[in-house]
């Protein structure tokens, strides 16, 4: 069996490519940074004894998602997994922002995914089995004044998951979505946030992989990471729409 795992250099996204390697599962690592995968593929194949493969590749380039489909089928890999985990996020007043990095959040946030999601979920369904697991966050909950791009990002990635979801159960594949909330990861340093803070009480990398994977092997559809972060997820569904815009900006601001 193969997984198959974007944005795998770091945070979120290496630390489920050790969730996998447990389980001796071989994988397929894709991020931009070569070094860092080639670090972990080293580990994780010494340690666990699985197949690792790294193909760097940018996937907020306009038809990379294509060339990355191309370039797993003509090195004969089946996948049995397909984690979109790939994306970042971008802070501050949104007509004050580059719009250039708005172009490739979106590129790589959502039509990526859509694009991936496509192509290896169509070849899922001829074999009558597979999962996809599409990392969204407990921002696809709620609006986001100050990050309106990324969270408005996160809405359509649990919105399409749990819609395809439904679509492709009756054949045998399996569609997941992980929302975690703030993690201590490099996303918050790319965001604009700052680095990460040592004695932050945010659940590690390691910690979110961990419980996202176990939730994809109970055969869950949303899954949202941590008690409060649940909570937080039910109270914005439920409150005044003007209520959680102004909480969420003063939050954010």
């Amino acid at each position: 069996m193969i997984a198959l795992i974007t944005g795998a250099s770091a945070g979120i996204g290496k630390e489920l490519a050790t969730e996998f390697a447990k389980d001796k599962i071989n994988l397929v690592l894709v991020a931009r940074r070569e070094e860092k995968m080639l670090e972990h593929a080293l580990f994780l194949e010494t340690t666990y004894g699985v197949k690792v493969s790294v193909i760097p590749m940018d996937l907020a380039a306009p038809n990379n998602a294509e060339q990355l489909f191309d370039e797993i089928q003509k090195r004969g890999f089946q996948i049995d997994f397909l984690i979109n985990n790939a994306g970042f996020g971008d802070s501050g007043e949104f007509v004050d922002s580059v719009l250039t990095r708005q172009e490739d959040m979106i590129n790589l946030n959502i039509l990526s995914l859509t694009k991936l999601t496509r192509l290896f979920g169509a070849d899922m369904k001829k074999r009558n089995r597979g999962t996809i697991l599409n990392v969204a966050s407990d921002a696809a909950f709620r609006p986001g004044p100050m990050m309106s791009v990324y969270f408005a990002s996160k809405h359509y990635v649990l919105a399409f998951s749990e819609a395809i979801a439904e679509e492709l159960r009756p054949y045998g594949v399996y569609v997941c979505t992980l929302c975690p909330g703030s993690t201590q990861s490099e996303f918050g340093e790319m965001a604009g946030f700052g680095k990460i803070d040592p004695n932050s009480s945010n659940p590690t990398s390691a910690e979110v992989a961990a419980f996202g994977y176990s939730q994809m092997k109970k055969k869950k559809v949303v899954f949202i990471h941590g008690r409060k972060i649940r909570l937080r997820a039910y109270l914005t569904r439920v409150l005044p729409k003007r209520l959680v815009r102004r909480w969420v900006y003063r939050q954010m601001a």
